[in-house]
């Protein structure tokens, strides 16, 4: 028995398994504890009962080492342990095909438990080995032997596909570690084994059912020479991923207390992991992982993911791993660092988590925080944000307001957020955001204290940016676009919004488009009938067409895509239905309006519930002239009464025209002038670099 021990000692490669078909023979090998890297220290036989029973409950395998009778060769086969009471253990073979054709021609040697990342190797005295399975005495002592590589976890065969060069292989994963995969690959003729070139790196495919959780690049490290099965052993190529753009500003990451852990299934072995996090950010997080105990690699996708606080507060997502670097060790302890990026959740998950972050960076930062409805109200009042001009509106409809607002920010609804500056419980400033077209959220509501006006109104406009970064790329949270109505007289809206599309130069990123506000006297049955070669009808996507390649030769801004004005949103239902499912009402038509057949405007009708937007400009009717060569001021104001007394749209509802300049050629009377800003969300870095020196020039 010492020396089967010693052969293996001095020749350890890696073990490989006894493969489950019955035309293949076993791979021989070695000692399957890689004991070169390994220190030993012994262990008593309780200890020992105690494991081999804890395999038994788990079903699991032991390894049995048997030596060739004749030449200097092993093998390692599998076994299933018994229960075991005592010195007397029985295992059965877990195939036991295979070592009927062995039996006679090797003796027992030794075998192993091991665990992933130690093993303890055990010399018993041989009763019995047939074809069955064997039995033993075990010895008062065994060694446990503990190795420096990472753990080997045994796969429940989780499918898998190899391409190199073109070809693509069909397979299994059998064992799992951050170091080396041992892969079962399969044959379809006219393939063969030959076209797997060693020499060259493949690409290794996972999924779990129809959702990739991992693909890598490989190192073909060996194999064992199979016609129609192969075993391979393949080393991970990991490198960090870059899932996004580089960028100058990212989240700020914030180590909490308590520590959240995160816990999840993993996705090649099904086991389940509890890491802790080291700090956190609202699009990602780090967790840190034993050198001897690690199971993640850059590029895996983990689809179910629990954070969790103090067993009280779970935030589920999806991440996927990006890096994965070794700390500095302190003595023989060595961690290692994984980055993980938050790839999606649901928006009310993200909520929870941006609205913990933000607390914990400032005390006196909400978000969607509950608010007493009077001290809101109070707030719009003393504040000036509500005007005399403006409450004469709301006053007509104030209980249908205040019914809208109670929902908002009591209910959470997914279609708005609301960001509060509050100290000692009285609020200093506030900005909303609300979900207005598929992929754009408008900010509004934009009020602070005058006390505390550039430092808190300036808080709550970069909560507003940070929210932004960590909330636009996830699908969940449709924020492609950030839009903003602002009157181009009013000093601080102009400083920051128009102050960033001047800084930004970009069409592309950032875009300022200028509107009439005016109002229509619906009740007026005077030019209600349009002349015989104008037509008023529903738009279709040759309108869409139309429109979009007038406005991109007349702006080329991002109004139309941000607006849903294209070929294929224009007549989207999604966000329609979203609202109605939190109790909101949404509506929009749009309309054509042509002359001879030619497109000379487009008129769309935006109904939500009144006050959404304090000044209506959620509840609002557009008007686009695309042609004022051939459009006079009548046949406008023509086309806006039918359509309010078509629609029965309420007198009150504004009307926003645009280009500002067909208005003033038409002579059509306007009241006021607002901006409409689009921020593109993928050019934020440029947004909180001009922001960032907003605040730098605040604290001076």
């Amino acid at each position: 028995m010492e020396r089967a021990y010693r052969q293996n000692e001095t020749n350890a490669p890696e073990t490989e398994l006894t493969s489950a078909s019955s035309n293949a023979s076993p791979i021989h090998t070695t000692d399957p504890t890689e004991s070169i890297a390994a220190h030993r220290s012994t262990l008593k036989m309780d200890y020992l009962i105690n494991k081999l029973n804890y395999i038994n409950f788990q079903n699991g395998t032991i390894q049995v080492v048997m030596s060739h009778r004749r030449f200097e060769r092993t093998l390692t086969a599998k076994a299933r342990p018994l229960p075991c009471s005592d010195k007397r253990l029985e295992c059965v073979w877990l195939e036991p095909e295979i070592i009927e054709r062995l039996v006679d021609n090797y003796e027992f040697a030794a075998f192993y438990v091991d665990d992933g990342t130690t093993a303890l190797m055990v010399e018993p005295l041989v009763i019995r080995m047939d074809a069955v399975g064997l039995e033993v005495e075990l010895p008062e002592r065994c060694w446990e032997i503990k190795n420096r590589r990472e753990p080997r976890i045994v796969c429940d065969s989780v499918p898998v596909q190899v391409i190199q060069n073109s070809m693509l292989f069909q397979g299994v994963l059998v064992e799992f570690s951050t170091g080396s995969f041992l892969v079962d690959l399969e044959i379809n003729p006219p393939q063969t084994f030959q076209c797997i070139d060693s020499a060259q790196p493949l690409n290794l495919i996972v999924y779990n059912g129809g959702d990739l959780i991992y693909s890598g690049d490989f190192k073909i490290l060996k194999h064992d020479g199979g016609r129609q099965q192969r075993r391979f052993v393949l080393e991970p190529q990991a490198a960090p991923i870059h899932r996004y753009n580089p960028k100058s500003y990212r989240s700020k990451r914030l180590k909490l207390k308590p520590t959240p852990n995160i816990v999840f299934q993993h996705p090649l072995t099904r086991q389940t992991v509890n890491l802790k996090v080291l700090d956190i950010s609202g699009s990602g997080i780090s967790v840190v992982e034993g050198v001897g105990s690690s199971l993640l690699l850059p590029g895996m996708m983990l689809p179910n993911v629990e954070l969790i606080f103090a067993d009280s507060l779970t935030i589920r997502f999806k991440v996927q791993v990006l890096y994965r670097n070794l700390s500095e060790c302190e003595g023989d302890a060595c961690e290692i660092i994984n980055g993980l990026a938050i790839i999606d959740m649901e928006s009310n998950e993200h909520l929870k988590l941006l609205s913990l972050l933000h607390q914990a960076d400032n005390k006196n930062a909400y978000i969607n925080t509950r608010v007493e409805m009077d001290a809101l109200w109070d707030f719009f009042f003393e504040t000036g944000f509500i005007y005399p001009k403006k409450y004469a509106y709301i006053q007509a409809n104030k209980e249908k307001i205040k019914e809208t607002y109670w929902k908002l920010y009591t209910q959470n609804p997914t279609i708005a957020r609301h960001f509060i500056y509050q100290n000692k419980g009285r609020i200093l400033a506030h900005m909303a955001m609300v979900r207005l077209y598929d992929n754009a959220w408008l900010i509004h509501h934009h009020a602070a204290r005058k006390r505390s006006m550039v430092r808190a109104g300036l808080t709550v406009l970069n909560q507003i940016g940070c929210f932004t970064y960590d909330s636009h790329r996830l699908y969940s949270m449709h924020m492609k676009y950030l839009m903003c109505y602002f009157r181009p007289e009013n000093h601080f809206p102009n400083s920051v919004f128009g102050g960033f599309n001047r800084y930004a130069k970009d069409q592309n990123g950032c875009s300022i488009d200028e509107f009439a506000y005016c109002h229509i006297d619906g009740d007026s049955e005077v030019f209600e009938v349009l002349p015989p070669e104008w037509e008023l009808t529903e738009g279709d996507g040759s309108d869409m067409q139309e429109l979009g390649h007038w406005y991109q030769h007349y702006s080329g801004g991002l109004m139309l895509d941000c607006l849903d004005l294209d070929l294929h949103t224009f007549d989207s239902q999604d966000l329609i239905d979203e609202y109605q499912q939190h109790g909101f009402a949404k509506e929009r038509i749009t309309l054509a309006l042509r002359k001879d057949g030619r497109l000379c405007g487009c008129i769309i009708i935006h109904r939500t519930n009144i006050g959404l937007n304090l000044s209506d400009l959620t509840n609002c009717v557009k008007v686009l002239i695309t042609d004022s060569r051939h459009v006079d001021r009548s046949v406008i104001q023509n086309a806006l009464r039918r359509i309010f007394r078509d629609y029965q749209l309420n007198g009150d509802m504004p009307v926003l025209m645009y280009p500002v300049e067909a208005v003033e050629k038409l002579n059509i009377p306007m009241e006021k002038k607002y901006c409409l800003w689009i921020l593109n969300t993928r050019y934020s870095d440029k947004y909180f670099k001009f922001i960032d020196r907003m605040f730098r020039l605040a604290k001076k």
